[in-house]
């Protein structure tokens, strides 16, 4: 009997066995020519940014781990979005819902950052892949795969992994994240307001009042003028 994936938060001592499995092995099953050295330094980087980095674990082994970010709001897109950079299991532990295990976390973090889609960019080449998301409901947008998450619970919840088990985040994390996602809704909410009334809603280029302003000033001192006074 296999023993349950637990799917967690990386931590610092776990930083180098992900960067040795993600340089041996890429995700269509071909070597990847990287180094672990400078695999961490990504990885740190990643997760210095506000992205996150979770891993499968199985018999005390990573066997697997997700990269993905929160994106916010910007132009069209409206509410934030969960950004798959990376997905891998190792070949020895897929097609035992360690996969699908990833995915529970990547909803979490999504549902806890309000995002409405979930996005990934599969090498092109990953033909397994690119099944095992079309399965889940991830459609092609644009070069990525796009699913919305109401869409992804149930195509999960219709397969579940027996045993498998995702460890809850901390309740530091879902408060920031709470905070973010009300500040974004805030600005957001803001923004359209703006929009419907007709008021700009970019930032305001002050430079050509200010040389107005020197103008008006230097033709003031040229003519005598007393400066008008300014009533706070």
């Amino acid at each position: 009997m296999r023993a349950a994936v637990v799917v967690r938060p990386v931590a610092e001592e776990d930083l180098l066995e992900v960067a040795e499995l993600a340089a041996s092995v890429a995700p269509d099953g071909t070597t990847a020519a990287a180094d672990p050295g400078r695999l961490c330094e990504y990885l740190s980087v990643l997760l210095a940014a506000g992205g996150e980095v979770q891993v499968a674990v199985e018999d005390d082994a990573i066997v697997g781990f997700l990269l993905a970010r929160v994106l916010g709001p910007r132009l069209y897109a409206v509410t934030p979005s969960l950004y798959i950079d990376a997905i891998l299991v190792a070949p020895r532990a897929r097609r035992h819902g360690v996969g699908r295990a990833l995915l529970v976390a990547a909803l979490e973090l999504a549902g806890s950052a309000g995002a409405e889609s979930i996005y990934c960019a599969p090498a092109p080449g990953a033909r397994e892949m690119h099944r095992f998301l079309a399965r889940l409901g991830f459609a092609p947008a644009a070069g990525h795969r796009v699913v919305a998450v109401p869409v992804l619970e149930r195509r999960l919840a219709q397969g579940a992994a027996p045993g498998a088990t995702v460890v809850r985040r901390r309740d530091g994390g879902r408060r920031r994240r709470d905070a973010t996602r009300a500040a974004i809704e805030d600005l957001v909410a803001r923004r359209r307001r703006a929009r419907e009334a007709g008021l700009p809603t970019g930032p305001v280029d002050l430079r050509a009042f200010q040389v107005e302003h020197a103008a008006a000033e230097a033709a003031q001192a040229g003519s005598g003028a007393e400066p008008a006074s300014h009533v706070s």
